[in-house]
């Protein structure tokens, strides 16, 4: 050791070894624990990747078994896309050989309906002629005939006074019936003479309707916690009316700020529909309980129900006498209230399903109704007969309403199809599709130039008579079931949702 060292250290003097050219000799046990560590480290990894080949072998097997599943699935599936495929293609085989048969009955149906009416009509008059003629001969004296100068006496009655059969009694029995339903207090509908007031008039839309914008929403009314079914607008004051499904009504004042004035509670199922009494003094509201009741606005109470329907109550309208009041029901009937007498003056029957709307024409004694069976009808209150029955919707109607000067008809169902209507001329001016969503409710601005449609997709509509372009007014949450234009000028319309909210737009 001491003659390597001697020899190292002359060597470095020398100059002959390089200090960078210096290794460390490594040592054997280092060495080899250096290289154990490596193996230690290398048997980890290797137990890890046998792990995970396991796992990913277990995962292969379980994605085979649901490829198989899902490929024995899919020519399932196959197959009974096929078997479908094939019946849909088989019924409308069937259903088209049904066509030229449906298409004859709704012929026979809508000739049978017509000849109904003649018919009914028909009967009414020779009815009318009967107890003309059957009174006019009980006026005469059957014990003196007067013929020329000689007057002859008669101890019995003479053959035309005397019953003849059963037509006879009936038409006795029916006028005595007619008698006995007389009231002292029943009030008169008004005549024919009177003239609508606005027809002389010439209306025009608000400014900011006609425009592109059209109307923004400038307000927002949390009105009730359930559905708002119905609103109404006091005739003279700025004042609003709300339905709601949680069985209240309620009475806000518009003007200055949105103020709730008053609540009324009674009906013990949803309130359906409200109307203001045209001197704005009562208020009628129709309910799912089947009654209709009548609220004093002074008085905040009820002083009156009206109980006679049998089912749920859809609609009420005022007449514009205020002595009487229309309702609608799911029981196909619609019924004349007189308020002075308290009592159901006339029961129209001719829809075959559920009437859902009620309204009557502007200044007149003509009551519009539409129904399930997807007709709309014009009665006339005073004698109850069907005056005219329009067809053309082909799903159940869900409101019919008039135009303010009363030219104008429109309706709509529950496909979203909306028709407008001619009342005079009983002929169909347009017809615009907004669907597939319902179409709840309709309102026409005073000059008739626009109707608002009150949709299930959460929009109200704005449908130009003139142009027939169909505008979208977007804000609410939930379907809208009710639209209504102030009454004076049409500068904001209002719109009810089942959202509980009333939104106002301008």
């Amino acid at each position: 050791m001491d003659s390597f060292q001697t020899e190292w250290y002359e060597l470095q003097t020398l100059g002959k070894i390089k200090p960078d050219g210096i290794q460390v000799v490594p040592d054997a046990y280092t060495q080899n624990q250096n290289l154990q560590t490596e193996l230690n480290s290398a048997c980890r990894a290797l137990e890890k990747s046998q792990v995970q080949c396991v796992k990913a072998q277990e995962e292969c097997i379980k994605v085979r078994k649901e490829r198989d599943y899902h490929r024995m699935h899919h020519k399932r599936l196959e197959q009974e896309k096929e078997c479908l495929v094939n019946e849909i293609q088989r019924i409308k085989k069937r259903c088209s050989s049904y066509e030229p048969s449906m298409r004859q009955l709704q012929e026979k149906y809508k000739t049978a309906m017509k000849e109904k009416m003649l018919t009914k009509l028909e009967l009414e008059r020779t009815a009318g002629q009967i107890v003309g003629l059957q009174s006019t001969l009980c006026s005469i004296d059957p014990k003196q005939i007067v013929v020329g100068q000689k007057t002859e006496s008669y101890d019995k009655e003479p053959h035309y006074m005397s019953p003849i059969g059963k037509t006879s009694i009936s038409i006795r029995k029916s006028d005595e019936r007619e008698t006995s339903q007389i009231h002292a207090r029943d009030s008169e509908f008004p005549s024919d003479s009177i003239v609508n007031p606005f027809l002389d008039k010439e209306l025009r839309a608000a400014p900011n309707l006609l425009t592109v914008e059209g109307f923004r929403l400038s307000n927002v009314i949390q009105a009730h916690e359930m559905a708002v079914s119905k609103l109404a607008l006091h005739p003279v004051q700025q004042m609003l009316a709300t339905a709601s499904d949680d069985q209240t009504w309620k009475l806000w004042s518009l003007q200055p700020d949105v103020q709730l004035v008053m609540t009324g509670r009674g009906h013990s199922d949803w309130i359906s529909d409200v109307d203001f009494h045209p001197l704005g003094n009562k208020l009628a509201t129709a309910s799912g309980d089947s009654t209709v009741r009548i609220w004093d606005l002074g008085a905040e109470e009820c002083i009156l129900k009206l109980a006679d329907h049998t089912q749920p109550v859809w609609g009420c309208a005022w007449h514009f006498s205020g002595d009487f009041i229309a309702s609608c029901s799911m029981d196909s009937t619609t019924k004349i209230w007189d308020l002075n007498s308290e009592r159901c003056r006339t029961t129209l029957r001719g829809h075959a399903d559920s009437v859902n709307s009620v309204m009557f024409l502007p200044y007149s004694n003509i009551v519009g109704t539409c129904s399930a069976d997807k007709s709309i009808s014009l009665w006339d209150v005073r004698t109850g007969l069907c005056a005219q029955t329009f067809y053309g919707h082909h799903h159940s109607c869900n409101d019919v309403t008039f135009s303010l000067q009363g030219d104008l008809m429109a309706s709509c169902d529950s496909y979203g199809v909306v028709k407008l209507w001619d009342a005079r001329a009983a002929t169909t001016l347009a017809t615009v599709d907004v669907g597939p969503y319902p179409a709840n409710n309709l309102a026409f601005d005073p000059s008739g130039s626009v109707l608002a449609i009150a949709s299930n997709d959460e929009t109200v509509k704005m449908y130009h008579v003139k142009t027939e372009k169909v505008s979208v007014q977007e804000g609410h949450e939930d379907a809208v079931q009710a639209v209504l234009f102030d009454g004076a000028a049409g500068e904001y319309l209002l719109s009810g949702s089942y959202d509980a909210t009333v939104r106002i737009w301008s």
